[in-house]
Order: C-alpha cells, then structure tokens, then sequence
C-alpha cells in the first residue's frame, strides 16, 4: 500500500508556501486546502495568463501575499506574521532556457531566495515561533550530470551545465550548511526542538494547466489547440516524466516525517518515477497525439539553441524504503489526466473542480 499524506495531521496546519502562484505552487495550494492545511502562499503575480493559480480561484482558498523571494525584509514579515509550522519552499526561476538568457537574476531567485527564506526561518525560530519543518524544493537537475543511463541518488555528486541546473545545486549546498549550522545545533533557540529541513528533487513534473513556455507539454499543447504540428527539440532526450500530485505528494509525506523525527528525515531525497516511466520526448510526443487524435502530429526542429543533457534518470529507492512513498499514476495516466484536463478546459469547465476531482482519485486509488 502506498503511503498518503495524512488529513488528520494536515488539517488545521499552518503552512507557508512560496511560489504558491506557479503551475506546482497552485496544485500544492488546492492540495493542502484538500488536506484541511491553513496555507499562506507568498510569490509574484502568476508568471502565466492564462494560470493554474487564477483559473482555480486559488487566492480565494488562501491568505496569498505578493511578493517577490528576493525582498528578504518583505519575505521576513510575511513569515513571521503567517507564525507557520511547516514551510515548503517552492519559489524559483524553474526554466533551463531562461536561465541561459538571465543568468543573474536566475541565481539572485535560486540561490539568493532561498538564503533569505533560510535567513528568515531561522530568525522566525528565534523569536519563537515554533516552526518544525521546511521542505526546499529543487530540482532532478542538480547532478553533476554524467549521461549515463541509471538512476542518479542523493549521494551523487552536485553540479549543472547551465545557470538554472547550477543554482539548484548551489541552493543544495546552501540547505545542508543552514541546517547544520543553525537549524540542529547549538545556535537555535534554546526551548525548541531541532527544525526538520530537507531538499526534495522531482523527475520533470507535468499536469493539467501548465501554461509556461519552453517546457514541451505545454508548448505541445498549444500546438494541438492550435491544430498545428508539435515542435520538438531534442527529441531523444530521456528524462523522468510524471504526474505533478506524485512529487507533491512526497513532499508532504516528507513533511510530515521531518515534522516527527527532524534528525531522521534532515537529508536530500529523490521523488522519480519508476524506470521504465523515463522516456524520450519523442515518445512523450507522439503518445500525447494518438491520445488527442484529430490528426495531431509533431516535427522535429534542428534549431536547439542551448545545451540541454540527453539522458536523467532519479533512483528514489530512499523514498520508497524510508517514507513509504512510490509512484502511483504510469506515464500513460499522467497523459490521460493531462488530455482529461485540457478537454475540460477547452469546454470550460470549474476548473477547480476538475482538479479536485484529479486529487481525490488519486488519492483513493493510491490507497487500494
């Protein structure tokens, strides 16, 4: 039986979620709200029109703050005024392409944002505020990566060819110096007990209402509404695709662990799909065709303009063994959900809802 995040501990909770405004921010928003969490999300405007975020009228089930994870006076208040128990860190520049085009800012958000978030947990900590674990969301991306064909784990050695892949790294070895300088040791307030902090690195995470460009779902999509040949770059590039509730769903399951047990559970941890769910975008590409029929097709463009790696695999036998988590939706539900949702958005649909309806069937049939 696979492990759920579980309600009883969720409900009531107070969470502090940045980058609650993104594709992964906004299923993580409708996500906890399920969950009975009181969520207080703090990002940027929607970085997409049309949103997740806006098109689920998210900002009506959350206390949502705007602004910016740079701004680390704003972000301290925010914090501190939300008085959390559990902080997920979300917020990021999350594109290899824009990273070759905005290096600077793509580090500033990355690595900057999450010493300020760090920062600001610990200065929350010793004003008192009982905060008992943070989750730092990074990325599959932070391998120094080597092409080969297995799995990296969370003992791999860190790196990154280009700026965003590099940053996560950075933000890695940010986390683990915080959590054993401040967080577990002498220099956190005295009468609490030692914060959970862990980083959590996901397979490349698709979904119904992602919108953002440069990522190929939602540039296929778009080419499909658009009764037009999907573009693809790179098509035999392998990476590990999966459904976005089973990252999320990890996440909150390590949470919770951290939450427990802060010295057990305080480490790096894979979420990735099974092995034979990590496939080349251009099987992605034409699966998602015969799934939307009409005729759709796809074209290979030769134009790639950056470097992007063949092969990334993620060996998640950590999360498996030690929180009971594993992937629950094949590569091939993820696609019919996707398809679901895209339909239903076309027909207009409470969008909301049909969100809803995604999270409680995967959660029941993650129970059987």
């Amino acid at each position: 039986m696979m492990m759920r995040p579980d309600a009883a501990f969720w409900q009531g909770k107070r969470v502090f979620l940045t980058g609650h405004t993104g594709f992964k921010g906004s299923w993580m928003c409708l996500l906890l709200h399920r969950l009975g969490a009181q969520v207080t999300g703090y990002a940027l405007a929607p970085p997409t029109h049309p949103s997740l975020f806006e098109l689920c009228r998210i900002d009506s089930l959350i206390d949502s703050v705007s602004g910016d994870i740079r701004d680390s006076q704003q972000l301290q208040t925010a914090l501190l005024q939300a008085k959390p128990d559990i902080v997920i860190h979300m917020a990021a520049q999350p594109l290899v392409g824009l990273s070759y085009q905005e290096p600077v800012a793509t580090y500033e958000t990355n690595v900057m944002g999450t010493v300020y978030l760090l920062e600001a947990v610990r200065l929350a900590r010793n004003a008192g505020i009982p905060i008992r674990a943070l989750v730092n969301v990074t990325t599959d991306k932070c391998y120094e990566n080597k092409e080969w064909p297995w799995g990296y784990r969370e003992v791999d050695t860190l790196g990154g060819h280009d700026p965003y892949s590099n940053s996560k790294a950075c933000a890695e070895m940010v986390t683990a110096c915080y959590r054993a300088a401040f967080f577990q040791q002498d220099g956190q307030a005295q009468d609490l007990p030692p914060i959970g902090l862990a980083t959590a690195r996901a397979g490349n995470v698709i979904g119904g209402g992602d919108f953002t460009g440069g990522r190929l779902i939602p540039d296929l999509l778009r080419s499909l509404l658009a009764d037009q040949p999907m573009q693809l770059r790179h098509p035999q590039a392998v990476r590990p695709w999966q459904h976005v509730l089973e990252s999320l769903h990890g996440y909150l399951l390590l949470a919770q662990r951290l939450y427990g047990d802060s010295l057990r559970y305080s480490c790096s941890w894979n979420f990735g799909p099974d092995a034979n769910d990590a496939k080349s975008v251009e099987w992605l590409a034409a699966r998602l065709c015969q799934k939307w029929g009409k005729q759709a097709t796809y074209e290979v463009d030769e134009r790639a303009s950056f470097h992007e790696t063949t092969y990334l695999r993620l060996d998640s036998s950590q999360a498996r063994e030690k929180l009971g988590w594993r992937p629950h939706w094949t590569i091939e539900q993820a696609l019919d959900r996707i398809v679901e949702w895209t339909r239903a958005y076309q027909q207009q649909a409470d969008m909301r809802q049909v969100c809803f309806a995604h999270i409680d069937q995967y959660g029941k049939e993650g129970a059987s």
